[in-house]
């Protein structure tokens, strides 16, 4: 019989499949983890810090870059807490715009969660089929903000402006056929929600193509059937959320449970798993991509019918357009007062969470009636599930350390902060 000896095995930092700076001290038996050290800190920006140092409307872009692939539904979070403690009212245009675009959001973080796992486990070509979808929803980004990750889009009161009227066309270049690029600007011609309707009609069909890929592949249930099994007792214990807690049975989510935004005035159901695996986890996952369709596609249909005002009135929190600051002396001078001072809300505490693609992404601010807030911290989802890790992979094999990482879906912005 061969010597089985016992390693101690560093996994990461710089490993491609640790989905950022994660550092595991796995010890194992031959190749079967006996315990998992995670070790994080290793990308700290010291987000909840500096956030204290600066008026509250310069935090905003800074949510974007905790859960870069969560961009809007940080920044909704953070607003959303802002708006509580000042009191503001957001109007019901603004509402579905930001059901739309944390839906869209949604789609966009589940579409490179498929990819790189689906690349982690061994399937390459998932990696194309999904990133041939994100380019559309990044346009849609681009469309609003003119940034395709960080887009601070979201502000207290409302959003930044209005959906545009006209999709930007792609350019004839050197590189590419002109029949290619007048087939990509097909869809191009109208306004931006044109541009999303047509997105929903044909992205049901594209989920299909990844079906007929994964879900029923030899290959693919033999890594992540039976791995990294979680009891719905277990999962409520360690704090998991989204499709972690939701693939092991448990139909928790925010949007239905504690609404907010429009979610109350959309149609949606919550998938949820039997077993707790990391196939389960899968499943959810490929089912959330489609209901999140079914709400882009309901919002569309809402916000080409109700035209009306995105930000609140109050110029106090919102800033005035741009117009009126060139045209009326008071605008000016509630634009340079927000934008330097800021607002000062009254002095407090309150908490608010949004369903965040990866599970409950909450923000706890402290006021004390000043322009910045006196403490900041934030609830991020992969914190709570990467502490599961030891639990999770004990008795595995190395392989399975992989497909269980991929399954959490963490990224280190939000872990590390």
């Amino acid at each position: 019989m061969p010597e089985i000896r016992n390693y101690t095995l560093n996994f990461g930092p710089q490993h491609p499949a640790a989905h950022g700076v994660l550092r595991l001290v796995l010890e194992m038996d031959g190749e079967v983890i006996e315990r998992a050290d995670p070790h994080i800190g290793l990308l700290h920006r010291a987000t909840e810090k500096l956030a204290e140092s600066k008026p509250y409307l310069q935090s905003v872009p800074y949510m974007d870059r905790l859960d870069y692939m969560s961009m809007m539904c940080n920044e909704h979070a953070y607003v959303r807490a802002i708006e509580k403690l000042v009191g503001t009212k957001v109007p019901v245009r603004a509402q579905y715009i930001r059901t739309m675009f944390d839906e869209i959001t949604r789609i966009l973080n589940h579409l490179l969660w498929l990819g790189t796992h689906a690349l982690d486990v061994g399937a390459m070509t998932m990696f194309l089929y999904c990133f041939r979808e994100r380019e559309d929803l990044m346009d849609c980004y681009e469309a609003v903000t003119g940034a395709r990750l960080h887009a601070a889009y979201y502000r207290p009161g409302g959003v930044y402006r209005d959906l545009p009227d006209q999709m930007p066309n792609h350019e004839y270049n050197e590189f590419r056929s002109k029949a290619d690029i007048d087939r990509m600007n097909e869809v191009r011609q109208g306004s931006l929600l044109d541009f999303i309707s047509a997105f929903t009609d044909r992205f049901p069909g594209k989920v299909d193509e990844y079906e007929t890929l994964l879900t029923d592949n030899r290959i693919w249930k033999q890594r992540t059937v039976g791995i990294g099994v979680v009891s719905p007792e277990r999962a409520q214990q360690l704090g998991f959320t989204g499709p972690m807690i939701r693939g092991s049975g448990f139909a928790w989510d925010l949007r239905k449970k504690q609404t907010y935004a429009a979610y109350d005035q959309v149609e949606f159901d919550i998938p949820v798993g039997q077993n707790g695996d990391c196939y389960d986890r899968y499943l959810v996952r490929i089912e959330e991509l489609r209901q999140s369709n079914r709400i882009v596609k309901q919002c569309v249909e809402w916000l080409r019918a109700n035209p009306g005002p995105v930000i609140a009135e109050d110029h106090k929190i919102a800033a005035p357009s741009r117009a009126d600051v060139r045209g009326d002396m008071e605008s000016l001078i509630h634009h340079f007062k927000l934008f330097t001072e800021g607002f000062c809300p009254p002095a407090g505490e309150v908490y608010t969470a949004v369903e965040a693609p990866k599970g409950e992404f909450g923000c706890y601010v402290i006021s004390d009636g000043a322009n910045k807030p006196y403490r900041l911290k934030l609830r991020a989802p992969g914190f709570a599930h990467l502490s599961a890790m030891n639990e999770m992979v004990e008795g595995h094999m190395l392989a399975d350390v992989v497909a269980i990482i991929g399954t959490m879906d963490i990224v280190f912005g939000e872990i590390d902060r």
